[in-house]
């Protein structure tokens, strides 16, 4: 609730340093005061809904730039939303099961096994689990709403929730009623340090390259033990699990006698390297003769030895034997794969094919929840499987098995939680069938938008047409409980769907809390005579969770069906790079499953923030800047816009660099700011010496100032595109038409009208200049808001005394009291005028080509220059220019401008280029003579080209679009004593010819700008604003100082025209010292002088 609803915002202080930190501080204190967040959507209920979900993070740890980096762009787009007449419901959540905060707490206490959960119960376990889960909640809470995302915490969900939880049962009890549920043996991507399986997206979350055992072991064929077969394996701790070797159906295989091992082996023809570094030289050698050739089918059934007798005997009579498929390729190791089912998804796969397990049977699988061997092969027991690799080596080596042994570097998955490596192992799993459904998800992607679209096109869409039936469960303790009561032998199952059915069929209460400590113990009477059903140990994977979000988060159907029903699908969603494969994937399965669409219609996904060094940021590595140290120094508008105007959210990485948000502060938020203290100055100037109290005129009439008119122009042009851009969820073309119209407005605007905006046109001139810049203001406040919150409602707030006193005339809706209340701002048609625009298009080409020119001869823009050639060849373009010729003689300081389209006195030339690459599709062979002989051609030439569209060149006739004109100026060097020294730019339209010689008439009149421009900075390091009269004062060194003295004097105009009056002798100052402001030595030319500032 508001705790003063009419708050009034601090009077801002043009004159007092602007921290960026505290002045957002003092908006956020406004904002709370005025209930601002709350306000806003209690003023827009019963709009239109715009429906927006939020991908829950996990409060077990903190925000980074990543999480920043979202958050911003859910707030932008929500913002928007809203200020365009929507309703925008905007609830936190949090994910509050899994693996994140199990491993947390087992670390904590010590866990390695379920018996350690069993022994400390599975009530107290959980209860732990509870304790941590919102560890972070209030620094998350701290930091969304110090950036000034607007959501709301005081309503969030949490996935831990009991009503959340049931609604995650109903959407699987949906799910099992279409049959799209089972039971299965399946190798699964395993965790053994969180004892668990994974879905097969978390198992590509962690890769990272390792040196893994590579080992080719021999088996003992059963008819002739001289000879055996080779496989190759680099996880040897699966040996001793064998139960076949695979071989290619096509592949050739040929049985060589080894003369160094006097050995006979089997193995493909095409991985002899195997062996021999060069098998071609080895057989040259006689290091090895081939004994007989195979194809893959002629070896099919053949017996071998076990390497180990563990499960010699229950296999005997189906295993050890070799078997075909053609998985196996001629790429690497031997052409044999060792097949051990259980660790294995295509051994599994193939034992099953060829009879060596059932489908229903575990095949030998000697290991532990924890990845420790079992008593099943005592030679191990104890031993983690990692750990064995060595171990089983030195048997195999001692057996005489071990043919070679060596070590391979490649990329192998780990667990993203617990950090240890991953294993394949059959372990019986809860799936949603995906696979059949591949073509309805991508056709349901597909009518969605995607920013970028390139990525829900191709790598989302290449993930769904690959995608595998989904394993929801987990062997874990801390989730929501799958919801299944089973017999004892899994032929009856009863699946439930909300707490009052539990209590229908088992009769235990209306609970009130659905974790396994409060339901495990529940059993459902059998209706087929099996007794007592039990439910089912494993819980939900937390992805299955967050995936029902849509329908968890408002108890759907159980509550809000109509409301959920009425904005389903969600208008947007947005989360970085990672979630194609999780929060994205997720959605998009039990959506279509449910009902049959997509549950979002827009999606902007975004790249990874990275490190400096391009690394993933990293806690333990502090390879990136505290967020929050980043903010306390720079605001949160500018680590806002830095993250938004950079290139992930085009689904790029971005490497974090503090200096970039400092750049942001420099570059876009400074002068921003200089601007709006710009216009306060001239306001209050215009009160003191007119004694007028600007107000600003919605309805005012049309200014007949050129540059007036293109500003206005320009700010249409900027609403129209922004809502265009963001109507499409294009962010980053936003930024920077943003950006640009600030340098226009700072850089090219203010810096061209100062004088008008200082008074010297008079009275109505200065009005209706200050009424164009206070309008620039508010327009660009309201149509950045969404981007910057701050320092827009900072300006806004500083803006408002100027409002006329009929508000409403402004047309910004009843309540101004901040500027997030307002709505987005209207284009206003008549302010367009496509020859204004035009105008000020070729008068920025001009100037620009004519500053590079000063820069390129060092000439300072105050050092003045005699004259300027403007040259284009129409009419139309130099009267444009010429219509706004006080801008150019100001900026660039040169006393005569000439415009002309003679091209003999220019020394304008045409030289012709192409791009060879392009016509070499055309020309093919020919492009050779016209490579040589196009720069022959003369400039008269190639201007009968620009105007006929042909041309012949070496006998080829090329036409128009083959070449590019551009014209460049020749010019013969005056040798006149005096005479102009022209230099030239082009920017291939307009050319400028800039007489650079320095005239010491001229250089006069600058050193007095030097004087003035001297006197300014003063000002500012006194912190002094327009209005305050001060006197000048001078001296110099003894015996120096009489020629800039003069010059002074004579210059008194051009002096006055901006100080109002002449800098004295010091001589002349009659002020009290404590009247001094400030007095410094300033270098001006040669000379150096020092200025006091004393108070008039």
């Amino acid at each position: 609730m508001a705790t003063n609803p009419n708050a009034v915002f601090p009077e801002h202080n043009p004159s007092s340093n602007f921290s960026f930190p505290k002045e957002e501080e003092k908006v956020l204190g406004f904002w709370k005061e005025i209930d601002a967040f709350q306000e806003s959507v209690r003023q827009s209920v019963g709009k239109p809904q715009y429906s927006f979900y939020d991908g829950p993070p996990f409060a077990t740890g903190l925000p980074h730039h990543g999480h920043i980096l979202m958050g911003t762009v859910k707030d932008i787009v929500t913002r928007f939303a809203h200020s365009n007449g929507f309703y925008v419901e905007r609830r936190f959540g949090w994910d509050t099961h899994g693996l994140p905060v199990e491993h947390e707490i087992d670390k904590k206490l010590g866990i390695t096994s379920k018996a350690d959960v069993m022994a400390m119960g599975i009530d107290k376990y959980n209860a732990e689990c509870r304790a941590i889960v919102m560890r972070y909640s209030s620094e998350w809470r701290r930091t969304v709403e110090r950036l000034g995302r607007w959501i709301d915490f005081d309503n969030d969900y949490k996935t831990l929730n009991t009503p959340f939880m049931e609604s995650v049962w109903w959407v699987f009890g949906q799910l099992w009623k279409k049959d799209l549920v089972y039971r299965g043996l399946k190798v699964m991507p395993y965790t053994t340090g969180c004892t668990t399986p994974l879905s097969n997206f978390e198992a590509g979350q962690a890769y990272k390259d390792v040196q893994d055992p590579a080992v080719t072991v021999a088996f003992k064929l059963v008819e002739d033990p001289s000879v055996a077969f080779l496989a190759w394996t680099t996880t040897p701790w699966t040996l001793p699990s064998n139960l076949a070797l695979c071989v290619h159906p096509e592949l050739t295989y040929v049985q060589i006698h080894d003369a160094e091992r006097d050995r006979k082996f089997i193995l493909c023809d095409k991985l002899l390297t195997a062996l021999y570094k060069d098998p071609v030289k080895a057989k040259k050698d006689k290091k090895y003769t081939v004994v007989a050739t195979y194809k893959g089918t002629d070896l099919v059934d053949k017996k071998y030895t076990p390497l180990f007798s563990y499960f010699a005997e229950a296999y005997a009579d189906r295993a050890f034997k070799v078997i075909c498929d053609p998985y196996v390729t001629a790429d690497s190791g031997t052409g044999i794969v060792h097949q051990a089912p259980a660790f294995g998804d295509d051994d599994h796969r193939i034992a099953i094919a060829n009879g060596i397990v059932k489908k229903e049977e575990m095949p030998p699988c000697p290991i532990d929840e924890r990845g420790i061997y079992t008593d099943e092969v005592p030679d191990f027991k104890g031993l983690y499987v990692k750990d064995a690799d060595k171990v089983i080596i030195k048997h195999l080596k001692a057996q005489d098995q071990l043919i070679v042994s060596a070590t391979i570097q490649h990329s192998y998955p780990f667990c993203w939680r617990s950090g240890t490596p991953l294993i394949y192992r059959v372990i019986p799993v809860w799936f949603v069938r995906v696979q059949d459904s591949t073509d309805q998800l991508v056709k349901n992607n597909q009518e969605t938008r995607w920013v970028p679209a390139s990525v829900g096109e191709n790598r989302f869409q290449s993930w769904l047409e690959n995608a595998r039936d989904w394993n929801v469960s987990r062997n874990r303790y801390w989730g929501t409980p799958l919801p299944l009561w089973a017999s004892d032998d899994y032929e009856e199952i009863v699946c439930v769907s909300s707490i009052e059915e539990l209590n229908e069929l088992s009769g235990c209460g209306i609970l009130e809390d659905l974790h396994r400590d409060k339901i495990d113990h529940i059993e459902i009477p059998s209706k087929q005579g099996k007794g007592m059903l039990k439910r089912v140990e494993e819980v939900f994977d937390c992805w299955f969770e967050s995936g029902s979000m849509p329908y968890a988060q408002v108890h759907y159907p159980f509550e809000n069906k109509e409301k959920f029903e009425a904005s389903f699908p969600a208008d947007f969603i947005s989360e970085a790079m990672d979630q194609t494969r999780g929060w994205f994937y997720t959605l998009l399965v039990l959506s279509t499953h449910l009902f049959g669409t997509a549950p979002w219609k827009n999606l902007i996904v975004c790249g990874h923030v990275l490190a400096a060094d391009g690394k993933k940021m990293s806690k333990s590595l502090k390879n990136y800047p505290d967020p929050n140290l980043i903010v306390d120094s720079y605001g949160a508008d500018a680590l806002r816009l830095f993250l938004i105007n950079s290139p992930v959210v085009r689904g790029d990485s971005l490497r974090f660099k503090e200096e970039g948000v400092k750049d942001v502060v420099s570059h876009v938020l400074l002068p921003f700011l200089n601007s709006y203290r710009f216009f306060l100055g001239q306001a209050s100037l215009l009160k003191k010496e007119s004694n007028v109290d600007f107000k600003y005129d919605p309805h005012a009439p049309q200014s007949k100032n050129v540059m007036d008119r293109w500003i206005l122009a320009r700010c249409q042009s900027l609403i129209q595109l922004v809502k265009e851009e963001m109507e499409a969820y294009r962010l980053y073309t936003v930024v920077a038409q943003m950006l640009n119209l600030i340098d226009e407005l700072t850089n090219w605007y203010i810096r061209f009208n100062r004088r008008r905006l200082k008074g010297e046109g008079g009275l109505e001139d200065v009005t209706s200049a200050l009424n164009t810049l206070f309008e620039t203001l508010l327009t660009l406040s309201r149509t950045l808001s969404a981007f910057i919150p701050f320092l827009t409602e900072n300006i806004y707030q500083g803006l408002r005394p100027f409002f006329p006193t009929d508000v409403a005339s402004m047309s910004m809706g009843e309540d101004v009291r901040s500027l997030h209340f307002l709505p987005f701002p209207s284009v206003r048609q008549e302010y367009f005028d496509p020859v204004v625009q035009r105008q000020v298009g070729r008068l920025q080409a001009v100037i620009e080509l004519g500053r590079t020119v000063r820069e390129r001869f060092v000439l300072p823009l105050k050092t003045p220059l005699a004259e300027l050639l403007v040259f284009h060849p129409d009419p139309e373009y130099l009267a444009d220019v010429q219509s706004l010729l006080p801008y150019v003689e100001q900026e660039l300081n040169v006393r005569t401008v000439v415009f002309t389209s003679d091209e003999a006195r220019c020394g304008i030339k045409f030289r012709a280029t192409a791009d060879y690459a392009v016509l070499g599709r055309k020309l093919r062979k020919d492009i050779g003579r016209v490579k040589k002989n196009l720069p022959n051609l003369s400039s008269e030439e190639v201007k009968a080209y620009l105007k006929d569209g042909k041309i012949s060149v070496d006998g080829i006739e090329l036409i128009e679009g083959d070449l590019t004109a551009q014209r460049y100026v020749e010019l013969t060097p005056s040798t006149e004593e005096g005479a102009a020294q022209y230099e030239t730019n082009t920017n291939n339209d307009v050319v400028v010819l800039l007489d650079v010689r320095r005239r010491p008439e001229l250089e006069q009149e600058g050193l007095a700008r030097e004087v003035v421009n001297r006197v300014q900075r003063l000002r500012k390091k006194a912190g002094l604003v327009a209005t305050d009269d001060i006197d000048v004062f001078y001296r110099f060194a003894e015996g120096v100082g009489a020629e800039l003295t003069r010059i002074m004097n004579e210059s008194e105009e051009v002096i006055t025209r901006v100080l109002k009056k002449m800098p004295r002798p010091f001589s002349e100052n009659q002020a009290k010292e404590d009247a001094v402001l400030i007095e410094e030595v300033q270098e001006v030319g040669d000379d150096q002088i020092t200025l006091t500032l004393v108070r008039a």
